[in-house]
This record gives C-alpha cells, sequence and structure tokens, in this order.
C-alpha cells in the first residue's frame, strides 16, 4: 500500500472534521436536558469530558511517534500488550464502535436533509438517505482515496462556516453573561444528574482516535500524526464552548430543548431569515457528510489491518491490497455491509425509543475509553523505562487523560442500558479472543 498519502492539513482537517461534524448540532440540546437548561454546568462538562481528547491525544502522540505500522489502535495494543489484545481492540473497533458512529452520523445527514428541502420528515425517510449517504461515500472512496481526502479537506473548512457564524451572532445578540451569571448562582443546587451529560458529549467529541487508523498512510507519520493530535483537539474545544453558549443564549436553553434536533434551523432562520437559513442547512449537510466520510476512510481499513496480522477471518482476502485502486476494496466491502446490518439496528431501537435521549453509538463510545485508558497505562510504561525522559509527558499527561476517561466513563454508567450493551460489547471481544486461540492453536 502507498505510504506517501496523506498530509499534515488533511490529517488535521480529518480529525477536526470528523470530531467536529454534526455530534455539536444534534447533542447540544440532549446536553442541556440533563443540566436541567443550566448553560453553565454544560461548559463545564464540555471542559472536563475535554481532558479524553486534550490530554488523550497528548498521550497517544506518544505512541504513534514510536510506530507508522498499519492499524492504528491496533498497532499500539500489539506492541505495548499483546497480539491478543490487539485483536480484541480491532474486533470491537470493527464490528461494533466505527459502524454504530456511521450509521448515527449518516442518520443525521438525513434529519438535515429533510429540513433543507422541505420534505416532511419521518424515520423511515432519514434512515434511507443515512445508508445512501454511507453507499456513497463508501464508493468514492473506493474508487479513489484521493477524493475522499479532498472531501475531507473541504468539508472541514465548510462545516466551521455555520458553527462561526451563530456561535459569533449568539453571543452578539444573545447577550449571554446574565444567562450564564444565572446559571452560574443556580448550579449549585443542580444536584448530579447533570453528569450524564458526558454521554452526549463523549459523543461530540468522539473520533479523533480514527485518524492513528491510517496513521501508515500519512507522510512523515511519525512526525505528522503526533501534531495533528495535539493541535486538533484544542480547536475543537474553542469551537463546541463558542457554539454551545451562542446558540443556547440566543434561542434560550428552553426552547433549545424543546425544538431538540431542530433548534439549529430555527436559529438559522431568526439570524439569517428562510434563505439565510437553506444556506446555513446547506453547510451543516457537508458538515455532517465530511465526518461520516472521515470515519469511513478509517473504518475501511480496519479488516485489512487486523487481516495482515492474521487476527480475522478470511485473512488472505481481506489482507489485500487491490490493485489499480491502491485501498483494500474487500476489507471496505466487508464494512460496508456491517454498517448496512448497524442501520438497521439503529432503526429498530429510534423506531420503539428503546434508547431514550440516547443511541446506539453513545454507549460504545463510553466503552471505548476503557481501552484508551490501557493506552494512557502503555505510555506510563514508556516513562518508567526510560525511553519517555519528560515527567510530564511520561505520568501527568496520561494520568489526566485516564481522569478524563473515568469520568466520561462513570458518566455513561448513568444510561440504564449501559450493563446491558457492556454485556454484548464483551461477548464481541471474547468472540474475538477465542477466534485468535483457535487460529494460534492451529498454527502450532
Amino acid at each position: 500500500m502507498n505510504q506517501q498519502k496523506y498530509s499534515l492539513a488533511t490529517t488535521i482537517a480529518m480529525i477536526v472534521g470528523i470530531v467536529i461534524g454534526s455530534g455539536i448540532f444534534f447533542k447540544s440540546d440532549n446536553v442541556l436536558v440533563y443540566t436541567g437548561g443550566n448553560i453553565f454546568l454544560g461548559v463545564m462538562v464540555f471542559i472536563i469530558a475535554a481532558f479524553g481528547i486534550i490530554f488523550g491525544s497528548l498521550s497517544i502522540s506518544e505512541l504513534a511517534s514510536r510506530t507508522d505500522r498499519a492499524g492504528g489502535i491496533i498497532a499500539y495494543s500489539e506492541k505495548y500488550y499483546s497480539r491478543s489484545a490487539a485483536c480484541a481492540f480491532g474486533w470491537f473497533q470493527t464490528f461494533i464502535y466505527m459502524p454504530t458512529i456511521t450509521c448515527v452520523v449518516a442518520w443525521v445527514c438525513g434529519i438535515y436533509g429533510t429540513m433543507l428541502f422541505g420534505i416532511n420528515s419521518t424515520l423511515e425517510l432519514q434512515v434511507i438517505i443515512g445508508t445512501a449517504v454511507i453507499t456513497i461515500l463508501y464508493t468514492l472512496n473506493i474508487l479513489s482515496y484521493r477524493l475522499g481526502g479532498y472531501l475531507q479537506n473541504a468539508s472541514t473548512v465548510i462545516k466551521l462556516i455555520p458553527l462561526a457564524l451563530i456561535a459569533l451572532s449568539g453571543i452578539i445578540l444573545g447577550d449571554p453573561l446574565p444567562v450564564l451569571e444565572d446559571s452560574i448562582r443556580t448550579s449549585s443546587s443542580a444536584g448530579l444528574g447533570w453528569i450524564a451529560a458526558v454521554g452526549p458529549i463523549a459523543f461530540s467529541f468522539d473520533g479523533w482516535i480514527i485518524a492513528t487508523s491510517i496513521g501508515h498512510e500519512i507522510k512523515d507519520s511519525k512526525r505528522n500524526l503526533p501534531i495533528a493530535l495535539v493541535i486538533s483537539p484544542v480547536v475543537i474545544l474553542a469551537v463546541y464552548i463558542l457554539y454551545f453558549v451562542g446558540i443556547s443564549s440566543y434561542l434560550g436553553p428552553g426552547d433549545v430543548m424543546n425544538m431538540g434536533d431542530y433548534h439549529v434551523n430555527a436559529a438559522a432562520g431568526k439570524l439569517f431569515g428562510p434563505m439565510g437559513a437553506k444556506i446555513i442547512l446547506a453547510f451543516v449537510v457537508i458538515s455532517v457528510t465530511g465526518t461520516v466520510n472521515g470515519i469511513i476512510i478509517g473504518l475501511i481499513r480496519l479488516p485489512y489491518s487486523l487481516s495482515i496480522r492474521s487476527m480475522f477471518p478470511a485473512s488472505e482476502k481481506y489482507g489485500r491490497v487491490s490493485e489499480g485502486y491502491d485501498i483494500p476494496v474487500s476489507s471496505g466491502i466487508l464494512t460496508y455491509f456491517i454498517c448496512l446490518l448497524w442501520m438497521a439496528v439503529h432503526y429498530i431501537t429510534q423506531k420503539y425509543n428503546m434508547l431514550p435521549n440516547s443511541d446506539i453509538s453513545e454507549i460504545s463510545i463510553v466503552i471505548n475509553y476503557l481501552g484508551f485508558i490501557l493506552m494512557y497505562m502503555a505510555v506510563i510504561k514508556l516513562k518508567r523505562q526510560g525511553e519517555i525522559k519528560s515527567t510530564l509527558r511520561g505520568y501527568v499527561v496520561p494520568l489526566l487523560a485516564t481522569s478524563g476517561s473515568l469520568f466520561i466513563l462513570y458518566g455513561g454508567m448513568q444510561n440504564p442500558l449501559f450493563f446491558y450493551y457492556l454485556i454484548f460489547c464483551a461477548s464481541v471481544i471474547a468472540v474475538s479472543l477465542v477466534y485468535y486461540s483457535h487460529k494460534q492453536s492451529k498454527g502450532r
């Protein structure tokens, strides 16, 4: 596989483009629901949850700077723990984590697409549009990785436009200081229920780790991937807080909660008129599409990364890079059908309200942070072995990243279905370990 595809700019665009996408647009109302409409508590959860990505990125960058082998977190698990751990990570990400995110974000394309064209929105139509988006983006990335990269760069720039316009307009016209002062004054009596807001916020921050899956395809990856992992999260946090405060102070927390996902359209219409609202929604649709594209770029390569290590069924098939395409086409096709399966599951859970104020991706995102903690422990181990000289980088940063992950995990446990989902995820991991053990025994 060609090792010199993606530049530093594309890598930063991929991280920012995946993370800043649908989450901030359709999770702001969920955050306010959990905080009881308290904007200050919402900002606090954003900042606390950001520990998981800012210090997590700094920690993972230590591992990324020491290997450029295919697989990202799979490669790190293999190098710093064991091959069986790498297999478990890879299966979880291939079959649960990344496809569930893909489906939910593609579904959001359907939500905002129907708003844009003024179509009567139904869950069925949203899912059909989401499935079409996944199909088109898979086709585009399989036919040409360059087109996928160009789309990622362009959509990242475009998606910042509606966020910046709404954030700045909301802050200027909404007069947030009195609202924030009132939120601060009442926050002490809010109880601890607001901690559950970490679930939707974890979704909004999620995706940064996906860039490591193309680490072996980034130019000078040992230098550029760590730089991208450090720069991106700071930009993301600043944009999120500005948007959240702007939209909440302009419309008012109550209206944002009542309108749900439609609050973006309402704010755009109020600020810029009907035509301006259409333009903003068009930017939002492109923004969300870019997020789906970035996830797919990483997801396509996961079965390939497992197969080149003989950790996946039919490894000889999925571990091949297709001539003329310069990507593993069979690996991509398999993950496409996994996404279709999860889209069906997502439809059922939404249709029958099986995950109130949530979706199929949130808990898997939270559980994924358990795996990140193991990566942070690997950084501490490198410090103890003398490979990392700085105490700040070797101890302080990974411990802060661990604290952020534990907070996200605790918040996710507030979901009543958390333990059921945990059992399901554990089952998939167990199957992966049984498969790997069987493969090893046959190889002896």
